[in-house]
């Protein structure tokens, strides 16, 4: 399913194109080369002082079906019914300090958004599909995964190819085949003052 946004004005056709679908086909898996290639868009974001501070545990359900389980024992039921066929996990946590003087980094939380949404605008641009969750036990995966108390886990993603939306039903059918939106730009956006609208 193809749902492009609909912009005021022209946009990146990555950008446009990038969509947190649901419908993943089972029967196709992703390349440890593809994997690399979404690493490395994270890798490359910005952060503040350069100082990296996003940390990416993956599981790939191809090459290791046992711990990929793991992690999907750790997303909330919603998420499970359709996450079941994603071939890719990926859990986003973000250090709390900095590499370079251990103070804490008020900045790390948004530079780790900012390497997980390189890692989807990757994803949309070999036309595979990658979603965002929030739902997820943040205090099964920390357990289960050994993620050190200075590290925050943020999201889980799920990355795979998609597939036609007649593999799902009910709420999540509803979900996918609605329209897409977003808030008008002048609620969102402004110029020179806080509430004076950008167009």
């Amino acid at each position: 399913m193809h749902k492009p946004a609909i912009t005021q004005v022209a946009i990146n056709e990555t950008i446009a194109n990038r969509w947190s679908g649901r419908a993943y086909d089972a029967s196709k898996i992703i390349s440890p080369e593809q994997i690399v290639a979404l690493l490395e868009a994270a890798r490359w974001a910005p952060s503040c002082f350069g100082d990296q501070p996003w940390r990416f545990i993956v599981w790939d359900k191809n090459a290791d079906a046992q711990t990929w389980q793991q992690a999907f024992d750790c997303l909330a039921p919603g998420n499970q019914t359709w996450v079941k066929d994603a071939p890719v996990l990926l859990l986003v946590c973000s250090d709390t300090l900095f590499n370079h003087n251990q103070q804490p980094n008020r900045w790390a939380q948004y530079d780790t958004g900012a390497a997980a949404e390189n890692l989807c605008l990757q994803a949309s641009s070999m036309d595979l599909m990658a979603h965002q969750m929030g739902g997820f036990n943040v205090d099964i995966a920390r357990e289960n995964f050994n993620i050190p108390a200075q590290f925050t886990p943020m999201a889980m993603i799920c990355v795979g190819y998609p597939a036609d939306i007649a593999s799902l039903e009910g709420e999540v059918l509803t979900r996918e085949t609605a329209d897409r939106s977003r808030r008008p730009l002048n609620e969102l956006f402004f110029a020179g003052h806080w509430g004076k609208s950008i167009d």
